[in-house]
């Protein structure tokens, strides 16, 4: 049985063997790229300080003050909520559409309301925070409607420092939308 998780993205040619590809017969939803760096670390952590939070819900627990335990193990739970979450944000596809998933919200669109997709150069946030920056962004526009918020942008969580990784996306999610539209 394969290890998935032990396949690494290390920039070799070898590691695009497990991304799906627009041929898939898989009815499943699938993210075309694999978390970044910047994602794994900042989910890791809270995942960290969240294991924390939930012992010391044990320690209180066990002190005898049940009213503060709780309140001490809905943070923790909520911690590990927030980072379980965190990474699921981006954009998932599937014969039937496309999927945004953000933080508390996700949306669906299905492929015959995709009008184009395409990669533009413009202002796009870093890291995901209010600070702007020139980079590359996969712009999604509606047939019958505005442009999709670009999700997936050279400089975000994911692809910091990746700009391979974020091409390949890139290419990957717009052979999806070509073929299913």
């Amino acid at each position: 049985m394969p290890l998935t998780i032990m396949s690494a993205d290390r920039g070799t040619e070898d590691s695009t063997r497990d991304l799906p590809l627009p041929h898939t017969a898989s009815d499943s939803w699938r993210r075309p790229y694999r978390p970044g760096p910047w994602r794994v670390g900042i989910a890791a952590v809270i995942l960290l300080l969240s294991g924390y939070v939930l012992l010391s819900a044990t320690i209180i627990a066990l002190a005898g003050a049940p009213s503060g335990a709780v309140l001490t193990l809905c943070i923790g739970l909520v911690g590990v909520a927030f980072a379980l979450r965190m990474l699921r944000i981006g954009i998932w596809v599937s014969p039937r559409g496309l999927r945004q998933v953000n933080l508390l919200m996700t949306s669906t669109l299905r492929w015959r309301d995709v009008g184009q997709v395409w990669t533009a150069q413009q202002p796009v946030k870093w890291l995901g925070l209010p600070r702007t920056v020139q980079g590359q962004a996969l712009v999604i526009e509606r047939r019958r409607g505005g442009v999709m918020r670009p999700l997936l942008t050279d400089h975000n969580s994911d692809f910091l420092t990746r700009r391979e990784a974020f091409d390949r996306a890139a290419d990957v999610i717009e052979a999806w939308a070509a073929e299913h539209r």
